[in-house]
């Protein structure tokens, strides 16, 4: 599977979130696509082109936004499984969550995370906070290639 940079992969499980999160990019001018998994075991399924992504595997995101409180398979076991892979640790996991718990945050970073971004509550602070994303990882970061 080729990488796409155009693709960024949120994985979150809140409607609400995931529609701040796509309100932010696009206030932002976000020209790359969305793509939206709302448990770890679907975006397990997504980047690996599985289950029911099996008959027409999709193109590896530049960027995954990773919610640590997934049901099923959480945010942390994906993250583990992602960076454990050596054609996928390359990707860029960017953590979005609500947790402030340092304990989540150094596991995040020790898991090999690239960044860790607590929520912020106030939609404004939110909308702010996904532009600044956007700016960073996707016009001022250079992203790695997946060989």
């Amino acid at each position: 599977m080729e990488r796409d940079h155009t693709t960024i992969l949120v994985v979150e499980d809140s409607p609400e979130d995931y529609e701040a999160t796509e309100r932010g990019f696009r206030k932002a001018g976000l020209q790359n696509s969305l793509v939206h998994c709302t448990s770890g075991d679907e975006a397990l399924d997504y980047i690996y082109g599985r289950g029911s992504f099996a008959d027409s595997p999709p193109p590896r995101p530049g960027v995954i936004l990773l919610d640590l409180n997934l049901p099923g398979t959480d945010g942390r076991e994906v993250l583990a499984e992602l960076k454990a892979d050596p054609e996928l640790k390359s990707i860029p996991v960017i953590v979005l969550t609500t947790s402030s718990d340092e304990r989540d945050i150094e596991a995040c970073y020790q898991a090999g995370a690239n960044s860790y971004v607590r929520k912020p509550v106030d939609l404004p602070s939110f909308l702010e906070a996904i532009a600044r994303l956007k700016d960073y990882w996707l016009e001022v970061a250079v992203l790695p290639k997946i060989a």
